[in-house]
């Protein structure tokens, strides 16, 4: 029997007590048996100037989740992609590497008002559902939904961005709690974001 599995892509730079919170949401409160961090090497539409070199960022999702005893999976399958990563490419390799998985894919509602602008958006959604975590600011219509195959989640929202940490970061504030045990301690060691 095939297992529902989530897609979480992003760049997680760096990831925090938000995504732990939405992983947990999802593989408690939804139809999905496994949660999937796919770490991308560069969001075609973000800038790499504030991007930690995958490798950390990698390191620091897999450390997000030691000992929480949920179904996470971290991928890298992206940085075996061409880039900059599309979420049609890895949609289209986790299915053909995982056949006996059914893949939905999880976005912020902020995103799902654009997501015609992503690349074959239209055949994402013929074969994927969407799963829409709620944002602020962001009350999308039903016809939005509708359109786009997409599932509205009655999630809490936790308004913590990786924008806000990498700016307090040099500043020298004491971040820890907005970060996932491990992942602090990994940042200072590596002196990511300090600059």
């Amino acid at each position: 029997m095939a297992t529902n599995a989530v897609i979480f892509s992003g760049s997680f730079n760096p990831i925090h007590i938000g995504h732990l919170a939405i992983a947990n949401y999802i593989v408690e409160f939804t139809s999905a048996d496994e949660f999937w961090f796919v770490v991308s090497p560069h969001n075609p539409f973000k800038s790499k100037h504030e991007l930690a070199d995958f490798r950390h960022r990698l390191n620091m999702v897999r450390i997000a989740f030691e000992g929480l005893g949920l179904p996470v999976s971290v991928s890298d399958i992206e940085n075996t992609l061409s880039q900059p990563s599309y979420t049609i490419n890895t949609v289209n390799a986790l299915a053909e590497k995982y056949p006996d998985k059914l893949w939905s894919l999880l976005i912020g509602a902020d995103n799902l008002s654009s997501f015609h602008l992503w690349k074959d958006a239209a055949k994402i959604v013929e074969s994927h559902q969407l799963l829409v975590y709620p944002r602020a600011g962001f009350d999308n219509n039903d016809e939005l939904y509708k359109k786009n195959n997409a599932v509205k989640l009655d999630a809490p929202i936790i308004e913590i961005s990786s924008t806000f940490i990498r700016k307090n970061i040099p500043k020298g504030h004491n971040l820890r709690a907005l970060l996932p045990r491990g992942v602090f301690e990994y940042i200072h060691q590596h002196g990511l974001y300090e600059s």
